[in-house]
């Protein structure tokens, strides 16, 4: 405790407190996020685990990590038709709202009901509970220009 009151003290008087408090959060944040292998991730922080033709698709640990709580989950219809990085919902946190991009090109088939009662099951558990929707897709090739595990989290490191 006295080494930390000391070194705030040192930074503080040196003008390098807050910079150096700023990375340690950012650090922080990024250290406890989880990246699962055997997913597939945009750019914009969605995740598709693929079985068959059947994309299962939701958003990812760091992106529920960046929101806060989740409020609120706005899920499409069953039969819509979504297109490869277009919005089909949003995600609504205590901090903000923010649209939710789709992975990849198809109909929805199935959408997760349990999210209008408990969004904040997207926290809790983003890869297995708290998926959003289910696509049977119309292009498998999109799925190549997605990142794998590593590539997504290499971009993750640097934000």
């Amino acid at each position: 405790m006295a080494l930390r009151v000391f070194g705030s003290g040192v930074l503080g008087r040196l003008g390098l407190q807050a910079q150096v408090m700023q990375a340690a959060a950012a650090t922080a944040t990024l250290a406890y996020s989880t990246v699962s292998q055997g997913y597939k991730y945009a750019a914009s922080h969605e995740w598709a685990s693929v079985e068959g033709n059947t994309a299962t698709i939701g958003i990812s640990d760091h992106a529920q990590e960046q929101l806060g709580d989740v409020v609120y989950v706005e899920l499409p219809d069953v039969g819509k038709v979504v297109k490869q990085g277009e919005t089909f919902g949003v995600v609504e946190s205590v901090k903000a709202a923010s649209d939710v991009y789709s992975p990849v090109s198809g109909e929805v088939v199935e959408v997760n009901q349990a999210l209008v009662d408990k969004p904040g099951t997207v926290n809790t558990s983003p890869f297995e509970e708290g998926w959003i929707i289910k696509v049977k897709m119309s292009n498998k090739g999109e799925l190549q220009s997605l990142l794998d595990a590593d590539a997504y989290a290499a971009k993750c490191e640097k934000h």
